[in-house]
């Protein structure tokens, strides 16, 4: 058999911030119905105690005041580099999967000038000018599509080996009106992929994508707080949680199918489904509609690792961190084994959806 060009995960990193916020953190907001605009009749106890039913969200991790996103981006990179056992230098390109750049404390003004991989390249001091870097911006779906472009890299023979991160600082473009400010969280993943030649399939065999602008771009946005007397003009993240919730269910079992079809294995193959950490029950909705495709009933015992309940939704930097977590060996009663099947699975603003098949 001939061998063949595969983009292979060589090593793997995350940034996790060290300030956890608990769910008694918000007690004291003050959170206004979005149809109403008046704050709710409900008190905060019984918001926070409904969205943890929903979620499954206790805790989440936010950036110290200093930082900002390219300074934990850089940390990722720099862990991800150590893992694989290469200099920073030996990169051939960097890709950050990012939706709101550098935004200081006490702002939500993003800064995307430099893109944030030129900014990483210039704090980890890497002078190789044969390094590219550049940006993707895709919603929650950033880090697996940045390793779609990064495949298509390797396996066109532009580059050898590079970097893929996914990194947010959700915290400070949340507005402290909304109840949904509760799920957002910070966080990096980094994977280094070098191109492989092997004569068996290994590392990414294939993936599936589709986008909805139409009529799914006002599902995530950008709007004014829910505080009809907010003082400012700031804008920050907006969710239509149920409408999203509908579109994830009808739209990402069929995508998962399609890079298993494109794989050329079936569901019984399938180890671990890493999938973007946004919601739960969502997450557990959508694996059951992958199953039902297959008109499989029984699910197997931890074949969706879930990071959600103490780290929150990062937004792209869910799924390279929990990639990161559990070769590392900390999450409890999870493992990925070599010749393991995996996908690695992302939905969110655009609408945008990517499923990778990847053989570990």
């Amino acid at each position: 058999m001939a061998k063949k060009l595969y983009t292979k995960i060589i090593g793997t990193g995350s940034c996790i911030p060290e300030q956890v916020i608990k769910n008694d953190h918000f007690s004291e907001y003050n959170f206004y119905d979005p149809s109403s605009k008046q704050p709710f009749d409900k008190t905060n106890e019984e918001i926070i105690k409904k969205f943890h039913e929903i979620t499954n969200i206790e805790e989440r991790r936010w950036v110290k005041e200093e930082q900002v996103n390219s300074d934990i981006a850089a940390e990722a990179i720099k862990n991800a580099c150590q893992d694989a056992g290469i200099e920073l230098d030996e990169l051939d390109f960097i890709i950050i999967g990012h939706n709101f750049g550098d935004v200081e404390a006490g702002r939500t003004h993003t800064d995307v000038l430099p893109s944030l991989a030129n900014k990483v390249k210039g704090i980890l001091k890497i002078k190789n000018p044969a390094c590219i870097c550049h940006d993707v911006i895709a919603g929650c779906p950033g880090w697996t599509q940045a390793m779609i472009v990064a495949d298509a890299y390797i396996r066109s023979e532009t580059h050898q080996r590079g970097v893929v991160v996914g990194s947010d600082v959700l915290s400070r473009i949340s507005d402290p009106h909304d109840r949904d400010s509760m799920i957002y969280a910070d966080g990096a993943g980094a994977t280094v992929v070098q191109g492989v030649w092997s004569d068996e399939p290994t590392g990414v065999l294939a993936h599936s994508s589709r986008s909805d602008s139409i009529p799914y771009a006002s599902l995530l946005t950008m709007g004014e707080s829910m505080n009809p007397d907010y003082e400012s003009d700031d804008l920050f993240i907006k969710m239509k949680g149920h409408k999203l919730y509908v579109y994830a269910l009808n739209f990402v079992p069929g995508v998962v199918k399609a890079s298993l079809d494109k794989a050329g294995i079936t569901l019984g193959d399938v180890k671990k489904v890493l999938i973007h950490q946004a919601n739960e029950k969502m997450d557990e909705a959508i694996l059951k509609g992958v199953f039902k495709l297959y008109d499989e009933k029984n699910i197997p015992e931890g074949i969706m690792p879930m990071s959600i309940n103490k780290l929150g939704n990062s937004s792209t930097a869910t799924v390279p961190t929990l990639l990161d977590l559990i070769l590392k060996g900390k999450m409890e009663n999870q493992e990925i084994k070599e010749g393991d099947y995996i996908i690695l699975c992302s939905v969110g603003a655009g609408m945008n959806i990517n499923s990778i098949v990847y053989k570990w």
